[in-house]
């Protein structure tokens, strides 16, 4: 009865505990029987004995580490999955406006239309090429375009705020610094934009200002959406697919399925 209430208070380990020690009792009262060798056995068990805190050390290891590492996957796909909802509602469109101010956009564009056929050499190219480029957007005072932008940029992120503050109050972001480091980015661009009433009256030294926070989040968007493009090719096809197809620096990306994507 005692046993019956332990197991179904400690669960399967006991339960396995207790049958582990049994079929020890039962072979080894078996092989007693069979050699009538009692002391030879004992001496046997005495060996034993002395190696199993290396034996439950190497267990251990072996357990931990595999524990460890399923764990380490399971939270990487979670942050990945939070890392696609951003894309969904927020990157993706927000480096389609960015896109258009970059003064170097054929060269970005011509790094960044990624297919299908892509190796992961293919990605390490592109992040060595992206990273080399001096990022440099047409945004300044007296630009009518890139006025509207920081106008339309402020009432997109506006209406997604709380989304933003939501991904930000995540604990798993922890593990994940760079994109850590561009959700605040964004949200700091969101807090300089919120603060101006009017982008048409701003002087030129603010233009300036703001013109480097969107550089800022452009160059952290580029890099995290690679790295985002990469793991769903290698994890995702069907998501693979669909990143290609909306892909933000392609001018002629279509949502129809094409043989180019195939």
């Amino acid at each position: 009865m005692k046993i019956k209430n332990l197991t179904k208070k400690y669960g399967w380990n006991i339960k396995l505990a207790i049958i582990l020690i049994l079929t020890s009792v039962v072979l080894y009262t078996a092989q007693t029987t069979i050699f009538h060798q009692p002391m030879t056995e004992l001496f046997y068990i005495g060996i034993d004995l002395v190696f199993l805190p290396i034996e439950v050390l190497l267990v251990v290891i072996i357990i931990q580490t595999a524990i460890s590492q399923r764990e380490k996957n399971i939270l990487l796909d979670k942050l990945n999955m939070v890392i696609g909802a951003f894309f969904s509602e927020v990157g993706t469109d927000l480096l389609s406006e960015i896109s258009k101010f970059d003064a170097k956009s054929s060269k970005t564009s011509r790094l960044l239309i990624i297919n299908s056929k892509w190796a992961d050499q293919d990605f390490v190219h592109a992040k060595k090429n992206i990273n080399s480029i001096n990022y440099s957007l047409k945004i300044s005072k007296g630009n009518t375009d890139s006025m509207e932008f920081l106008k339309e940029a402020k009432i997109f992120l506006q209406s997604n705020r709380k989304f933003l503050l939501a991904l930000l109050e995540n604990p798993n972001l922890l593990e994940h610094e760079t994109f850590t480091e561009l959700l605040r980015s964004v949200f700091h661009l969101t807090e300089e934009l919120d603060k101006r009433e009017n982008m048409y009256n701003l002087p030129k030294s603010d233009y300036d200002h703001l013109r480097k926070d969107v550089e800022r989040v452009y160059n952290l968007l580029i890099n995290e959406w690679l790295d985002y493009t990469e793991h769903l090719q290698n994890n995702y096809p069907y998501l693979f697919s669909l990143a290609m197809r909306t892909n933000p620096f392609d001018p002629n990306k279509s949502i129809e399925i094409k043989d180019e994507y195939m």
